[in-house]
Parts: structure tokens; C-alpha cells; sequence
């Protein structure tokens, strides 16, 4: 062989589905990939871009010579039945959760949209993989078409998939009395107790329901799977997730651990209306593992009656933890 060939780098492209929760690890994945040697490309939309690309900058002038580069996709809003300019989940502004619900179902599917534009990206640049968000189920079938292996990357860690697979093959919700009554899902090891109505796509018959099917099965199909998580936090479940639903599975987790300076790390993610110094010096206040972190995501609908179960469960637990209300200015520090 070539030298040429011995000195070309591998290159990988990166598709984060539109929001937060997503594109941030999936930089952190693309920061860790360049730093290993590889030509690293994400693909995303013009106001996304946006968003990723100071950090980007940062990120080659803090290492020179690695790269990271981003293309950008046609996304029209307007013409796929959304708000002009929702190029992205968390810019979904209704205060009608019911509202919200249902444009952010749309907006699921209206990213097959990308398709095309990405089966003629594929075919003109033949990238040596393609790293495509869980929430892109037809990027198999388009990465297919060129032999480029494709993984699927999940943001989220080993249980959710696992106690998901479970419910999937088993479905033990259909042999309890009532969506209350709660029941162990079989299979998962660590005895889970939970209820139907805590099963967010159900039966798989509504709209949600059908795409996760469609999600499932394209991981199936997928070269393999990527999962921001590591071995010490649940080893039970990825022994489980490698045996029993997906062996091509790699954890390569906690990725936010790629972000070394200062500047890298305040640089992620969307400006929030407190004082992050102040939150940082409460939190060098306290002991090792005594603060509570809870996230529900950018896109989980609350009721208040559910907010305030949450609030109480904390304050009951004696744990310090910083409680954040959307759409305020205002922090409650400490319990």
C-alpha cells in the first residue's frame, strides 16, 4: 500500500439530533474522536451550527491541529408545518404543554426531511463511519446504500435501553388490573417496580409509540451502538444490554469529561438565567457526593401537582441539591 494510505486520517461523521441534550455530547464525541487521530465532521442545520461553533473554535485553538468541522443541512421550518426558525426542540416556546407536545412530535418526524441530503453527502464523501443520533432511524437505511457503517448514538446510559428491551419483549403492563398497579419488568436485573403509566411510548400504538418501534429496529440493524456512559455506574445492565439485545455496543462515557479548560467548560450548552459562580461556590461548599442531580431533559412535561411531589420527595430526602424553576430568574439554594 501507499504511503498516502497509511496517513489518511479516519474520518467520522456526527448527526446529534436538534437539541441540547444531544448536541453537546455529541461535540464532547467529536472532541474525543479528533483528539485520537480522527477528522471529526458534524452535521447539522444553519442556526445549529450557530451554537456549535465557538465552542468548535475554542476547541482547535486550544489544540492545533485536530480537527473538527461542521456541514450544514437545509432545514425548512416552515415548509415542514413548524414555526419559522424551530430548528431546534428547546426553541419551542408554548406555554400550552398539549401544543408543545404535539409540535415536538412533528418535529421528530419531520427530521427525515435530511435524507436525501444526507444519502448525497455519504455517496460524494464516503466518510469511514457515520455516528447518527438515536432519533434518526433512517440513517441506517441511508448509510446502507454507501457501506458506511452506521452506530447509533444514545445520549442516555444501559438501564433506560435495557428496562426498555424488557417491556418491549415481555410486555408485562398487559397483565396487570390498571396503568397504576405496579409490576417488577421481567428479565432486568435489580427487581424494577414500575407502572404503565410510566412507560412513555405505551402499547406503540400512538404516533410516538410507532417511531420508537422504528427507532428500535434500525439499531438492530445498525452496525453497533455508542452510549455516553461507562462500565462502574451500571455494570449489571451493560453485561445485559451486550448480552441479551445489542453485543456491537460500546460505552465511552462520562464524554463531558473532555472538556479540560475553563473556557471549554462554560462554553457548553445554553446561558441560563443564574449565577453560575455563585452555584459553583455553593457547591464547593459542600461534601463529596452530597448533592442530588436530577434531569428530566429539555422536552419532560409537568404537571404542577407532579412538581410539587418532586420538590417534596427531595426536601423529605435531607439532601442538598439546587432547584431550578423554567421561565424564572430565581434559585433556591440548599434544603
Amino acid at each position: 500500500m501507499g504511503s498516502d494510505h497509511h496517513h489518511r486520517k479516519l474520518h467520522v461523521m456526527f448527526f446529534p439530533f436538534m437539541a441540547y441534550g444531544h448536541m453537546i455530547p455529541t461535540l464532547d464525541m467529536a472532541k474525543l474522536f479528533s483528539s485520537r487521530g480522527a477528522k471529526s465532521t458534524i452535521l447539522t442545520t444553519s442556526l445549529n451550527s450557530k451554537i456549535l461553533q465557538k465552542p468548535i473554535d475554542t476547541f482547535k485553538n486550544l489544540n492545533p491541529g485536530l480537527e473538527i468541522d461542521i456541514q450544514i443541512f437545509n432545514f425548512p421550518c416552515v415548509e415542514l408545518g413548524l414555526p419559522e426558525g424551530c430548528e431546534n426542540v428547546d426553541f419551542f416556546t408554548s406555554n400550552n404543554n398539549d401544543d408543545k407536545n404535539e409540535m415536538i412530535v412533528k418535529f421528530f418526524f419531520s427530521t427525515r426531511f435530511f435524507k436525501d441530503q444526507l444519502e448525497k453527502l455519504l455517496g460524494t464523501t464516503r466518510p469511514d463511519c457515520l455516528i447518527a443520533d438515536m432519533f434518526f432511524p433512517w440513517a441506517t437505511e441511508a448509510a446502507g446504500k454507501f457501506n458506511v457503517p452506521r452506530l447509533v448514538f444514545h445520549g442516555t446510559g444501559y438501564f433506560s435501553l435495557c428496562a426498555g428491551y424488557c417491556i418491549g419483549v415481555h410486555k408485562p403492563q398487559k397483565r396487570v388490573a390498571s396503568s397504576s398497579e405496579p409490576f417488577v419488568i421481567p428479565e432486568l436485573p435489580g427487581n424494577i417496580v414500575i407502572t404503565e403509566e410510566q412507560i412513555i411510548d405505551g402499547d406503540g400504538e400512538s404516533d410516538m409509540g410507532k417511531f420508537m418501534t422504528e427507532v428500535r429496529e434500525s439499531e438492530v440493524k445498525s452496525s453497533g451502538v455508542v452510549l455516553n456512559s461507562f462500565y462502574e455506574l451500571e455494570h449489571d445492565y451493560a453485561d445485559f444490554y451486550k448480552s441479551c439485545v445489542q453485543k456491537r455496543a460500546w460505552h465511552i462515557g462520562p464524554l463531558s469529561v473532555y472538556n479540560r479548560g475553563f473556557e471549554e467548560k462554560a462554553e457548553r450548552g445554553k446561558k441560563a438565567n443564574i449565577d453560575e459562580a455563585e452555584c459553583l461556590k455553593w457547591l464547593d461548599s459542600k461534601k463529596p457526593n452530597s448533592v442530588i442531580y436530577v434531569s428530566f431533559g429539555s422536552v419532560a412535561f409537568f404537571k404542577n401537582e407532579q412538581l410539587f411531589e418532586i420538590a417534596a420527595g427531595l426536601e423529605a430526602s435531607g439532601t442538598s441539591f439546587i432547584w431550578v424553576v423554567r421561565k424564572t430568574k430565581g434559585i433556591e439554594i440548599d434544603v
